[in-house]
């Protein structure tokens, strides 16, 4: 229990075996794709029948209409009221963290107008209407419900459709309840790739959206990059992942417990943890050892770390950064004296928690940014959820009839360098004094 590799960035085999760690696929195979394809064929097909069929089929919930899969408003509002106080308060004051942040996210529309009246510019508006997917059963996670529907809000979406399954008819209560705070709109007890296809596609009950957004299995996973081009998505995430790294002087208990923070959530989980300081890792590996079997999920934390974990020693703290921004991970702690002069070095990370007292888990649930964060290596080229995903930006042009002569004369040379003529004719109608 609580085993964790250990690497050297001074062994001649170093490069190769960081890349060995952090390789995974996440790749349906043939079996998965096969059953989504025909999955989403069959509802795009037949609609809420095929719903209804395989609603009873995957998730023991037999109803006779697909209307009775629609949750009222009210069932919202019951579940909110019906949980603990406390569990009330801090929905509360996570939402409320949570909306605030995302306000700065905000996207105005700007134009700018020439000296001869042309008007150029850029108009932003909101999505119509947005798809959440929330995973149900053990898997349920009220948290998400926020950090995926409050952003939309802030963004100005009209209609949020979250879908959630509910296998054998059981709802999380907590899930609802964080609905009911974030302002969803429309519940419909969903899930799997079935549900994927309704949002994308629509059926008599279920309306269509313009994008999917937030976490499933991997038939939810690959639905939703097979429906990607009829709706926007949000990403397709891999596993959890934690880097933190340390110059040794925090408490190695507290380091291990962020560590564990990420390779709870399932096996396939990462957690790493770079320092210079070799008698440091030596204290984590003892604290990861003693601690690690009086978790509640220690055996799934024992499996990550022995699988995809590893505590390595670095020369100094310059190569930890050149070494994080190689592996740009989903989170990664800066559990050292001075953060803000470390954080403008790091060019790949979806988020970057500062400073000793700065876990993980807030991020998770209430420090204010978003947690839906790029995994896999794709923070070199993507970035955490925001309202900016929920936004889309149009641009404005409107020609003065100077500009229109002026402009024209240039895409008149253009389109006939092109070979396009009624491209050049079009812009030609349009100039003065020909």
């Amino acid at each position: 229990m609580g085993d964790i590799r250990r690497l050297n960035s001074e062994e001649a085999d170093f490069q190769a075996a960081l890349d060995g760690l952090l390789a995974w696929e996440g790749v349906s195979d043939d079996q998965v794709n096969a059953t989504v394809r025909e999955i989403l064929r069959d509802i795009r097909r037949r609609g809420d029948a095929a719903l209804l069929e395989y609603t009873a089929r995957f998730d023991q919930l037999e109803v006779s209409e697909a209307a009775e899969l629609r949750l009222d408003p009210a069932r919202l509002e019951k579940a909110h009221a019906g949980i603990a106080p406390e569990l009330r308060e801090a929905l509360a004051t996570a939402a409320e963290r949570i909306r605030r942040y995302h306000e700065h996210q905000k996207m105005d529309s700007w134009s700018y107008t020439e000296d001869d009246g042309t008007l150029l510019g850029q108009q932003v508006t909101p999505l119509d209407r947005v798809g959440l997917y929330v995973p149900g059963g053990k898997a349920a996670y009220p948290s998400s419900v926020l950090m995926n529907a409050i952003p939309a809000k802030v963004a100005g979406v009209a209609e949020i459709v979250m879908v959630v399954p509910t296998p054998d008819g059981v709802v999380n209560e907590l899930v609802l309840a964080a609905a009911h705070v974030a302002g969803v709109d429309t519940v419909f007890t969903i899930g799997g790739a079935q549900a994927v296809a309704a949002l994308a596609w629509g059926t008599e009950t279920v309306p269509a959206v313009d994008k999917i957004v937030g976490p499933g299995n991997i038939y939810v996973a690959t639905a939703k990059s097979m429906v990607f081009g009829q709706v926007g998505i949000d990403m397709i995430a891999g596993p959890s992942e934690i880097l933190v790294i340390c110059d040794g002087q925090t408490d190695a208990d507290w380091v291990a417990m962020d560590l564990f923070s990420q390779a709870e959530h399932d096996e396939d989980a990462q957690a790493i943890l770079l320092s210079p300081d070799g008698a440091f890792l030596d204290a984590v590996a003892e604290s990861i050892a003693r601690l690690a079997p009086q978790m509640e999920r220690g055996a799934i934390i024992a499996t990550s770390l022995r699988e995809r974990g590893a505590l390595i020693q670095v020369r100094d703290m310059d190569e930890a950064v050149e070494v994080a921004n190689y592996i740009a991970p989903e989170h990664l702690e800066l559990s050292v004296a001075d953060p803000q002069a470390l954080a403008p070095r790091i060019r790949h990370a979806g988020a970057i928690f500062m400073g000793r007292y700065t876990s993980e888990a807030l991020g998770d649930y209430c420090a204010g940014p978003n947690h839906v964060l790029p995994t896999s290596r794709t923070a070199r080229f993507s970035s955490p959820l925001g309202v900016y995903d929920f936004q889309k930006r149009s641009s404005l042009i409107m020609c003065s009839a100077d500009g229109a002569a002026q402009l024209g004369k240039v895409a008149s040379v253009l389109a006939r360098g092109e070979g396009l003529t009624a491209h050049a004719r079009s812009a030609e109608y349009r100039i003065k004094d020909k």
